[in-house]
């Protein structure tokens, strides 16, 4: 991927997505760093909690993304990488913290009335449905809609072209790639106002992985913002605007992803030197 690929994220070209807003929010102690919240479109502010009746795998966790920013979580396998995501999107309860979107408290809101909201949500796993073909995934996708999505489809596969070749394919027989661009393209298709990615690039080449990044670029160049969990830190951070790195549940450090990947600290320990 080029250098070039990476400037002028987050302009005003809402062609997929919807208008967003901007909330007005006050950060929460407990985490030990500052956290930039005020601006933040969506935030998950100081969350605490597990699954069920477990033990509590985010302790004081706060993750967010700013209106026309790329946000990537990283840190080590078992940290809550996924956990803080899922926690966002309303898939745990939490025992402390709350979830905010463009400034509306969210936290007891079901994942469904989250989507409802603006929330797109790409899990890691069972995506798609690799039964139906790539054009009926994403006519799925619509689900919520009352319009005339064809415009929005038209801009899925114009970012993803290689769907438009294969639409009529059942989406069970794309290669790992091809079927993270049906998910992705699943979720735009709701014309979300926040996109959640959880690992997209888990299982792919090197250099399927670069392709899926620069997709993701271009979908935050539409003024998405974009949070996102990944395990190729480094990769990650380096098309990312803002980077949390967690430890075993809790914020260990967050900044700008080029302040991240520059920090001794965090290459020793985190990217390999």
């Amino acid at each position: 991927m080029s250098g070039q690929a990476y400037e002028d994220r987050g302009n005003k070209d809402l062609s997929i997505g919807n208008p967003k807003g901007q909330g007005t929010l006050t950060p929460s102690p407990g985490t030990g760093h500052a956290m930039e919240t005020a601006n933040a479109y969506l935030v998950g502010d100081t969350m605490t909690g597990g699954y069920g009746a477990g033990p509590d795998i985010l302790h004081d966790c706060t993750i967010a993304v700013n209106p026309g920013e790329i946000a990537v979580i990283v840190g080590p396998n078992g940290a809550g990488k996924s956990t803080a995501m899922k926690a966002v999107f309303g898939m745990l309860n939490l025992r402390q913290g709350s979830v905010r979107l463009d400034g509306e408290d969210i936290t007891g809101l079901s994942p469904q009335d989250r989507v409802a909201r603006g929330m797109g949500f790409v899990p890691q796993n069972n995506n798609i449905f690799t039964s139906m073909t790539v054009e009926e995934n994403l006519e799925m996708g619509a689900f919520i809609r009352r319009d005339d999505f064809s415009e929005t489809m038209a801009q899925v596969y114009e970012l993803f072209p290689i769907l438009k070749e294969k639409r009529h394919q059942a989406a069970g027989e794309l290669s790992g790639g091809q079927r993270q661009q049906v998910a992705v393209g699943r979720a735009l298709m709701t014309q979300p106002k926040v996109l959640m990615l959880d690992e997209p690039t888990a299982g792919v080449s090197p250099i399927v992985m670069d392709e899926l990044f620069d997709r993701i670029i271009e979908v935050a160049r539409t003024g998405i913002p974009i949070l996102m969990v990944e395990q190729n830190a480094r990769q990650a951070l380096a098309i990312a605007d803002r980077g949390f790195v967690l430890v075993q549940g809790r914020n260990a450090y967050s900044g700008l992803g080029k302040e991240l990947l520059a920090d001794p600290e965090v290459r020793r320990s985190f990217l390999g030197g």
